[in-house]
């Protein structure tokens, strides 16, 4: 790790890495191994964890952007790209799902800075697997919807909420858990009854601060409130949730014996 010197007439390269969901072992070993290489870090302190900085080196320059606005983030990030060859922003979970990559690359492109993408675990995948759940289950949902609330960022109308759970098929949904009865009374609205399971899962792999949180549509808003989990939550709704204690269920064709696959023939009374 180089600082540029002043005849260097490139910049470096600025990497959007995803942090993953909360455990530093769950970064990626490309992110791992660029904040290793990273002459400065700039990091959402207020969502990702700082254990994740484990990574990297000691004469790298940090920097918390939580009390940062949006000029004053990609200003940073194009001062260090002329002093460094590698620049690392890291967000939680991955740059590409609800954050703002495409407006901090704009200005970067602007000035000829190159940009690279490390993608990260998401949080829905962390909050199933802390969860013990599976988010598709053989003909009864194959489709997952990533989603919100409307709020400050307003969502287009076709994808209202409403709109979306009328599938009927698993729902994950993001940065909604604040209003929690709003999430309920639109499910319902939608056609879901009010036993359908939720799980809800406050700082998915977190160390020491992960909660898991179980209910129906008739009592998680309670279970959220009496728990205090008001923030950094990922809610689930699916016809898939508690796949793993039913005893009636359709198996997959993927090791049925009498399911011809390319490396295994049928066989025959399977």
């Amino acid at each position: 790790m180089q600082e540029k010197t002043s005849s260097s007439r490139r910049p470096g390269k600025v990497w959007f890495v995803g942090a993953g969901p909360g455990a530093p072992d769950l970064i990626t070993v490309r992110g791992s191994r660029l904040l290793a290489e990273a002459g400065a870090i700039l990091y959402t302190g207020s969502l990702v964890a700082e254990t994740v900085l484990q990574w990297a080196s000691p004469e790298c320059e940090i920097a918390d952007s939580k009390s940062m606005d949006h000029t004053q983030v990609t200003a940073w990030l194009l001062e260090r790209a002329w002093r460094h060859d590698t620049v690392v922003r890291l967000q939680t979970g991955d740059p590409t799902l609800y954050g703002v990559l495409a407006e901090l690359a704009r200005p970067l492109d602007a000035a000829g800075v190159p940009i690279g993408i490390v993608p990260g675990v998401s949080s829905a995948m962390a909050a199933a697997a802390a969860a013990g759940e599976c988010l598709t289950l053989p003909e009864i949902t194959q489709t997952v919807i990533f989603t919100r609330l409307s709020e400050r960022t307003q969502m287009p109308e076709r994808e209202s909420l409403v709109s979306l759970a009328a599938h009927g098929c698993t729902l994950c949904i993001f940065l909604s858990i604040e209003r929690i009865e709003a999430v309920v009374e639109q499910l319902i609205a939608a056609g879901w009854t009010s036993e359908a399971p939720v799980v809800v899962v406050h700082k998915a792999t977190w160390p020491d601060e992960e909660l898991v949180l179980r209910g129906t549509l008739s009592d998680i808003a309670a279970r959220c409130r009496a728990a205090k989990v008001d923030r950094q939550a990922l809610i689930l709704v699916s016809p898939a949730l508690g796949a793993r204690a039913q005893t009636e269920y359709r198996p997959s064709k993927l090791y049925d014996a009498a399911f011809p696959r390319r490396f295994r023939p049928a066989r025959e009374g399977g």
